[in-house]
């Protein structure tokens, strides 16, 4: 795969955070919000929330700022998430079956409506509402449906021969939970999230809170 190189992607991964809370302040029935409200949520400056916002191609309001309603379709458009992708999943172990019960993908819309698994004792059976196939019935499964996203959660030895399978079927796009880069085409893109790379941030934080203290210092470690 080429090395796709996402312009503001820290904006982007903020991105989810902004909708969250605005789809709250919505159901509380706040008409307006401002950078301010936001900036403080996030912790953030409010000018780098300004210009997050910016990339959605909305606008605020001087002295009132965004229409709530307003900014919530432009960052769910921006992201596409104005949209439903439908997704297959291949591993339904412990971390697989978390994902399938995380009931917040249907809000970005992400429908996972295929699961793939070789265990003998997994397949037939049936978690948060999804019967698991046998992983040998991808192509007769997978095929007729046209998904273009794939989502691979199993362990790192069998995580590219899951790859190799999905591209083989038609998947362009893999969101990789295991801990290894994968080898794909050119126009498949892959997005890796490693879960102990979020751990390893925060034990530096948690290093940083501790020197701080020895130190007689207060720091905010955001």
């Amino acid at each position: 795969m080429a090395n796709l190189k996402v312009p503001k992607a820290p904006t982007i991964r903020r991105m989810p955070t902004y909708l969250q809370k605005l789809v709250e302040l919505h159901a509380e029935g706040v008409p307006f919000v401002s950078t301010t409200v936001l900036a403080n949520y996030m912790n953030l400056e409010s000018i780098v929330v300004r210009k997050d916002l910016e990339i959605t191609g909305i606008s605020g309001q001087p002295g009132v700022g965004y229409k709530t309603d307003e900014l919530i379709a432009a960052i769910r458009k921006f992201l596409g998430w104005n949209n439903v992708f439908e997704a297959c999943l291949v591993g339904a172990g412990s971390l697989g079956s978390a994902l399938l019960g995380y009931e917040g993908f249907e809000g970005y819309g992400l429908r996972i409506s295929l699961v793939f698994d070789s265990d003998h004792r997994k397949i037939g059976t049936t978690i948060h509402g999804r019967i698991i196939h046998d992983i040998k019935r991808i192509t007769e499964l997978l095929k007729p449906c046209a998904m273009r996203l794939g989502m691979i959660c199993v362990p790192s030895a069998y995580a590219q021969p899951a790859a190799d399978l999905l591209v083989a079927n038609g998947i362009k796009a893999i969101w990789n939970f295991a801990n290894v880069s994968l080898q794909v085409p050119d126009d498949v893109a892959v997005q890796r999230e490693v879960i102990a790379g979020g751990f390893a941030l925060l034990s530096v934080k948690i290093a940083q809170l501790e020197a701080a203290k020895k130190n007689g210092e207060v720091r905010n470690v955001g």
